[in-house]
Order: structure tokens, then C-alpha cells, then sequence
């Protein structure tokens, strides 16, 4: 077998696994996690529960597969930012790119707000908590004073709330998105002696 008939099996593989994740969660909303089985995921695919295995054992290990590829992108950030100068600059770069991560991973915070019990079980939390914490610290500076820690903190909370809270708010996504972005990085200014 030459290689290019593999590059493409793996890019098809690679769609099909993608497929099922986006059909899974569009389910796990539609009707809750616990009530969604793995049969109605193939059927709603078409494909055979066979087929699904191939690619996953069980609807843990979906979501699981999710959340791990919605995390390398911030992942890939917190790496960024580690390696950057502490400047205000750097930090605004990290809310800008953390704002889009956010917003493609919007799907999964939905999920991870309404089956809140599975999540717990499924230690997604923890990891997620983890790399807040990350994020924090590329934010704050820790001899700062409190209310400047305060603010930095603050603007990481704004962005995730921003992802909850507006869902609810009339408007355009766009614009929503950059509103909370612009008061991350208004609160992330002012910490550091900005106006």
C-alpha cells in the first residue's frame, strides 16, 4: 500500500471521529447524557454500533476524546504564553486567543453545564480546573497587589462567564464575543497600571 492511499484513510478516519463527536454532544444536549446510548448515536450517524466502536469503547470515552481535543488548542496556548515576556502585550495576545479557543469549544460548555453529575464523575472537571489555574498565572502577576490579582482573575472569569451568561442576552455572537473580550482586557490594563 503506498502512502498516499493511507493519508487519506487517516484524513477519512479522522472525519468520522469528528462526526461522531459533533453528533454525540448535538444528542447528549437534545436529551441528556444519561438517557443517550451509543445505538442512538450510530443510528442518528448511520452507521453500524460496530463501526462506532471502532473508534470508541463507550460514551465516556467520547466526551473524554472531546474535551481532549478542545483542550489542545489551550493547551498549545498555555505553552505559548509560558514562553513569553510578562508584558501587558503578551497577556492581551493570550485573552485574544483564548477567546477563540473559548468560543470553538462552546459546544462542550454546554455540556458541561447541563450534566453537570457526569462530568464530575468523568474527572473532566479537575483537568479543566488545572488549566485555569495555568491561565491564571500567565494573567497575574503574584506580587502584585490584591486588587490588581483581583482584576487579572477577574477577566478569566468575565471570558467564561461571557460563555454561559450571553447564550441568554439578545445579539450577535460576534459581537457578544468581542464585548467580553474587550472587558477581559480592559480589567487585565487597569491591573497593570493602564487607564
Amino acid at each position: 500500500m503506498g502512502g498516499t492511499m493511507d493519508g487519506t484513510k487517516q484524513q477519512r478516519r479522522g472525519n468520522t471521529r469528528q462526526r461522531i463527536q459533533d453528533v454525540a454532544l448535538e444528542l447528549f444536549s437534545e436529551q441528556g447524557y444519561e438517557k443517550t446510548s451509543l445505538r442512538e448515536i450510530a443510528e442518528r450517524l448511520e452507521v453500524t454500533k460496530a463501526a462506532l466502536y471502532y473508534h470508541f469503547k463507550t460514551k465516556e470515552d467520547i466526551v473524554v476524546s472531546i474535551f481532549e481535543d478542545l483542550a489542545c488548542p489551550m493547551d498549545e496556548l498555555i505553552e505559548w504564553g509560558r514562553q513569553q515576556p510578562h508584558t501587558l502585550e503578551t497577556k492581551k495576545e493570550v485573552l485574544r486567543r483564548y477567546s477563540e479557543a473559548l468560543h470553538n469549544a462552546a459546544p462542550l460548555f454546554r455540556f458541561m453545564q447541563d450534566n453537570q453529575a457526569a462530568i464530575r464523575e468523568l474527572s473532566i472537571g479537575d483537568r479543566f480546573k488545572d488549566r485555569m489555574l495555568q491561565m491564571r498565572d500567565i494573567i497575574r502577576e503574584p506580587d502584585a497587589p490584591l486588587i490588581d490579582q483581583v482584576r487579572c482573575i477577574s477577566a478569566l472569569f468575565t471570558m467564561h462567564a461571557g460563555m454561559h451568561v450571553l447564550a441568554e442576552v439578545e445579539g450577535d455572537m460576534e459581537e457578544k464575543r468581542s464585548a467580553v473580550l474587550e472587558v477581559a482586557i480592559d480589567l487585565v490594563t487597569r491591573a497593570h497600571g493602564g487607564d
